[in-house]
């Protein structure tokens, strides 16, 4: 039960992260402040992700996990009540912020748990399963919390999250085991020693840039369905739980391919996103076409997922929580990034639709970066296998 409890209590974190989207012009309206006011709520998120993430779980190395990701737990059903009860925009951004703080480190760990019960050559499709709640919270969680906020106030949508990670952290009480690491605990400057590693580093490095350019692409998704494809706005939220049920696919899919051969997969699977990319440009213009390549889109970026997940744990042995929180902090600046990049895409002249190529492009980049680490790997072993072969 150890799998299903976690992804639960993701679910609920996550949830809590991208439901803020369905619900910001009810904040918005009821604390008194602007639109682009409330939008700084999801960059607080964003940002507490980026610090809190390496700085915590380099201050808990060694900590046992179960404790460790019950008291994590208890830190967001306490930030999401304070979202629910803030009197004012500060207190609710500040609630956001320490809500985000833990959330890269309980997902770190979360991951490492699972990952340690799974069977030998079984890693990533375990690491999928986990991951699993995210999809869940794209496809349920965000759209039955902008409902609930809906139709009893945004207040009541945290309010729902509380209960839902309240849950979660009795099901860990009772049925997660107390996780012990092979290895023996080690000191913060310990585990900060293990990202000078450059197996570890390349590993994190190809998370960011394979998947920048699918982050790029979805940061303006809305207005790329309406005014490229000719979508009506209303049906923006339909096209995106379409995306959230193709990533959900692809995430199971992409973790059993991953278990089988995982660099030959990710090299495969960050292809088929960029072809995925380049034929969306080239039926941008087609509602029907267009709305089936959300689902393949959805697909083929979640599918590289898990197995870049799993392989940083295998490249940072020594420190897996700390990789992990730093390899989620990576993603939150690819994002960051992303959006970044494809502004200046779009104000360059180039236009909405250029940036499906444009993110293309950047999975190439994603796709050489692997094959250089794969390459370097097949070298080193093949070096090994040599010089063994002269001792012998």
């Amino acid at each position: 039960m150890t799998v299903p409890v976690l992804m639960l209590c993701v679910f609920g974190i996550t949830t809590g992260e991208f439901v803020i989207a369905g619900i910001l012009p009810d904040i918005a309206g009821d604390l008194a402040v602007s639109i682009p006011a409330a939008g700084l709520l999801v960059t607080a998120y964003a940002v507490g992700m980026i610090v809190g993430g390496p700085v915590l779980t380099a201050l808990t190395a060694g900590r046992p996990r179960k404790p460790l990701i019950m008291a994590l737990l208890g830190v967001v059903i306490a930030g999401n009540l304070a979202s629910a009860l803030a009197p004012t925009y500060p207190v609710l951004f500040a609630a956001r912020i320490v809500t985000a703080l833990v959330t890269s480190t309980f997902f770190a760990n979360a991951i490492v748990i699972a990952a340690s019960s799974a069977p030998p050559g079984r890693q990533a499709s375990t690491v999928s399963k986990v991951v699993f709640g995210m999809n869940l919270s794209m496809i349920l969680g965000a759209p039955i919390g902008t409902y609930v906020g809906g139709a009893f106030g945004w207040r009541s949508t945290f309010a729902a999250i509380v209960v839902c990670c309240a849950l979660g952290l009795l099901l860990v009480a009772r049925l997660v085991p107390d996780v012990r690491d092979a290895a023996p605990a080690t000191s913060a400057l310990a585990e900060l020693r293990v990202l000078g590693g450059r197996d570890v580093r390349l590993a994190i490095l190809v998370t960011a840039v394979g998947n920048a350019g699918l982050l790029m692409v979805f940061t303006y998704f809305a207005p790329l369905l309406t005014e490229v494809s000719g979508f009506p706005a209303g049906a923006v939220a339909a096209l995106l739980l379409v995306y959230g049920v193709g990533a959900a696919a692809g995430n199971v899919i992409g973790g059993r391919l991953s278990d089988r051969a995982p660099m030959r997969a990710q090299l495969g699977l960050l292809a088929v996103l960029a072809a995925a990319l380049v034929l969306t440009w080239a039926v941008g213009a087609n509602a029907t076409a267009v709305a089936i390549m959300v689902f393949v889109l959805g697909a083929a970026g979640f599918s590289v997922i898990p197995g870049m997940q799993a392989r940083v744990l295998a490249t940072a042995a020594a420190a897996p929580t700390l990789a992990m929180a730093v390899n989620a902090s990576a993603y939150q600046v690819a994002a960051a990034l992303a959006a970044w990049l494809g502004g200046r895409v779009i104000d360059g002249g180039l236009g909405l639709r250029s940036l499906y190529l444009a993110g293309a492009a950047v999975t190439v980049a994603g796709i050489a970066l692997s094959g250089y680490v794969w390459l370097r790997e097949r070298g080193r072993d093949e070096g090994r296998g040599a010089a063994s072969a002269a001792v012998s």
